[in-house]
């Protein structure tokens, strides 16, 4: 049975309260964002992000020490997954358009893509895994991530 090393990783929200006097709300959000003092800081342990894999490698104790093990698009952070799955339907989307554009029926084989990005989606959303066929549907995609 094979050792596999896996690092996890989970983000701890850090906060700060301010109070910022400027002429508008957007002025008062960018004072907010460019202020580089964190001397108050305090960490929201209540409101952790999911615990997500954030790297793989064969063996024993041997992060860092050999090539990285793709992780499977399950156990990535949630919003890792969507906007990965962003950029595949972003994609299909511009595909299927420039077919509806052209007037020429779309194909068998983008159809199927489509619906496997839907699937995949859900999935997402649900948290679940990938459904079966998780290969990559459009060149220039992130599957297998």
């Amino acid at each position: 049975m094979p050792d596999y090393t896996i690092e996890t990783n989970y983000h701890l929200p850090v906060f700060r309260h301010r109070t910022f006097r400027t002429d508008t709300l957007e002025a008062a959000c960018r004072a907010a964002v460019e202020d580089d003092s964190w001397d108050d800081a305090r960490h929201d342990y209540e409101s952790s992000g999911e615990t997500h894999v954030t790297g793989i490698w064969q063996g024993a104790n041997a992060a860092y020490r050999g090539p990285a093990i793709t992780i499977p698009s399950q156990f990535r952070q949630m919003v890792q997954r969507q906007a990965g799955h962003f950029e595949i339907l972003l994609g299909l989307l511009k595909l299927l358009l420039a077919d509806v554009q052209s007037k020429r029926p779309t194909s068998a084989e983008w159809i199927a893509k489509a619906s496997w990005a839907i699937a995949r989606g859900e999935a997402i959303l649900a948290g679940l895994r990938d459904p079966e066929g998780s290969s990559e549907p459009i060149d220039g995609g992130e599957a297998d991530v």
